[in-house]
């Protein structure tokens, strides 16, 4: 099954183009290569669908994430500025992640699931991050989720 987020993409990369906004081809580009890589990795070529294409996307926006503060600690803020550019054209197409609040609200049900279903403490992290983070989606980012839950199991 083809990926409409895919081709979303490739359409938005050929207005880029038309508009000359250099910094969205060239993340565009980037973001489709990956997505590319992704399909051909393993022995023959499997088409991603929107979920695993959401996938890279979220692993390119970590990268860019990660790149930003290596070149801030270095003192290279245009090379900062930059990733962040890129990573703001690839959050356009991840779904919202949950707010602060929105985010409590659904670990405290998942947390209360958790403990009627007999699991407790640290014991009940994986259980309840997994429920969580499918609650949350692709937008939440893991490490959010991570702090929250551990926060709520205390």
């Amino acid at each position: 099954m083809a990926s409409p987020l895919k081709d979303r993409i490739q359409a938005d990369l050929t207005e880029a183009i038309r508009a000359q906004d250099s910094t969205t081809v060239s993340t565009l580009r980037l973001v489709l290569t990956a997505i590319t890589r992704a399909e051909t990795a393993g022995t023959e070529h499997a088409e991603l669908d929107d979920d695993a294409v959401l996938g890279v996307i979220g692993a390119e926006v970590k990268r860019r994430v990660e790149a930003a503060a290596t070149y801030a600690d270095a003192g290279r803020t245009d090379r900062a500025e930059a990733e962040r550019a890129e990573q703001a054209v690839l959050e356009r197409y991840l779904p919202a992640a949950l707010s602060d609040d929105e985010l409590t609200a659904v670990v405290a049900e998942e947390v209360a699931a958790a403990r009627a279903a007999g699991h407790a403490g640290k014991a009940a992290t994986g259980v309840v991050i997994k429920a969580v983070r499918a609650r949350a989606g692709a937008g939440t980012d893991g490490r959010r989720i991570a702090e929250a839950v551990q926060a709520a199991l205390g």
